[in-house]
């Protein structure tokens, strides 16, 4: 099918040239054709530029984006979407006092999600995270990481895995998988955690290689959890299956994931609520992208990323949404673009870059989304008539989004 947007108020990060990347002093930036049209032909962005030049009679579908704002759509590049309830008792715990660490302790928290997704049969689990996905589609993320982890037995991983793959194959989305099998320490293996790396090393990694059904590996390195050491021995094992890591690093403890994760070429470090300078040098010297989470800042009240220190080191930044039940029930990357502005102090040019062409390479997935440029896939947001881009993430309470194209289909 082809799908021609007509006299686009502003179309965003429009690029001649590939660009997979955006750094630094570089963020401020982002490409803007006024008056513009768009032509996309199947899933493909074909063709675009000043309304002047538009002379496309035979085109199959037309949409009038008079007042509107076009963009390419959130690349959410981690989220935990497979799980089987909402966590409100954490909520609650939280509200009356307790940290995330007493929480886990009193058996809620990651333990609680596992006991709970092991009830639930792959089906089960599969129409529940549909209806998430559908939801996001519409809320203009159209390329997703979604991560294992509340399972944390062989045949739970795996069945969450399987889930995953469903939902790739069944859905518009571009979805990319990650086993998060070291996300906690079951409570059987709670004194001998040594014995649960073994069953992730040994068990778990050669079934993920065999059925092909993950891309990346995940490890939660963080105090209490999976220490550097811990997580080094993984992260090697894990290169013998061909899984690049992307890695939950400095969520609560900055100690040294960040250095490790480079040293193990990691796509991704995602969280760094905590910061230091040695994660910053150790960063320039790497193509690994920082990713942060701002909505787990929001909803756990911890502190944000230090996003200026990053960009300002002349660093790229991505920031995504964290979808999981228990420290951030929300996918709306909209939500996420708001309070990098308000709480991170990223401008909407960056905050936009940050969710758009660097979520993409996040996700090892740069080279065909991210922008509006000639040959990359249809992914893209019409807003609904506003004032300008910049009102996206001003107005944090509202859904500005009029429909969305997701690798060509009309949502």
């Amino acid at each position: 099918m082809s799908i021609l947007i007509t006299n686009i108020k502003e179309l965003l990060q429009v690029h001649d040239t590939n660009v997979t990347i955006v750094k630094g002093i570089n963020m401020k930036t982002l490409p803007v054709l006024h008056n513009a049209y768009l032509l996309i032909e199947n899933d493909t962005i074909v063709e675009f530029g000043p309304m002047e030049f538009c002379a496309y009679p035979d085109v199959e579908k037309v949409i009038d984006a008079r007042g509107k704002v076009v963009l390419p759509g959130w690349c959410d590049s981690h989220t935990h979407l497979v799980y089987a309830e909402d966590r409100i008792d954490d909520f609650v715990g939280r509200i009356n006092g307790l940290s995330y660490e007493e929480i886990a302790k009193k058996g809620g928290g990651i333990l609680n999600s596992a006991n709970k997704l092991a009830q639930k049969s792959e089906d089960e689990l599969y129409e529940a995270a549909l209806k998430r996905l559908n939801k996001l589609l519409k809320l203009g993320t159209g390329v997703i990481e979604i991560k294992s982890g509340y399972g944390l037995t062989v045949e739970s991983e795996l069945k969450i895995l399987r889930v995953i793959q469903r939902l790739k194959k069944e859905t518009q989305a571009f979805v990319k998988v990650s086993f998060l099998g070291a996300h906690a320490i079951p409570e059987k293996f709670k004194n001998k955690s040594s014995e649960y790396v073994d069953l992730i090393i040994n068990e778990m990694l050669p079934q993920v290689y065999e059925e092909q059904l993950a891309h990346y590996i995940d490890v939660f390195c963080e105090k209490g959890y999976f220490s550097l050491e811990v997580t080094d021995r993984i992260l090697t094992a894990a290169a013998a299956y061909n899984l690049q890591p992307k890695i939950h690093v400095n969520q609560f403890n900055a100690f040294g994931g960040v250095a490790l994760a480079v040293k193990h070429k990691a796509l991704s470090v995602d969280h760094l609520e905590q910061l230091t300078d040695a994660d910053i040098k150790v960063l320039q010297g790497s193509n690994t992208m920082p990713v942060a989470l701002p909505q787990c800042s929001f909803f756990l009240g911890i502190p944000y990323t230090n996003a200026r220190a990053i960009i300002d080191a002349g660093l790229p930044l991505a920031i995504a949404s964290d979808y999981n039940p228990g420290s951030s029930p929300s996918g709306n990357m909209n939500l996420v673009l708001s309070l990098a502005c308000i709480k991170m102090k990223l401008t909407p040019e960056e905050a936009i870059n940050a969710a758009t062409i660097n979520g993409a390479y996040a996700l090892g997935l740069s080279s065909m989304y991210g922008s509006i440029t000639r040959g990359k896939k249809a992914n893209i947001i019409i807003t609904k008539p506003i004032s300008g881009y910049q009102q996206l993430p001003y107005a944090f309470g509202e859904n500005l989004i009029d429909k969305t194209i997701i690798n060509g289909i009309i949502h």
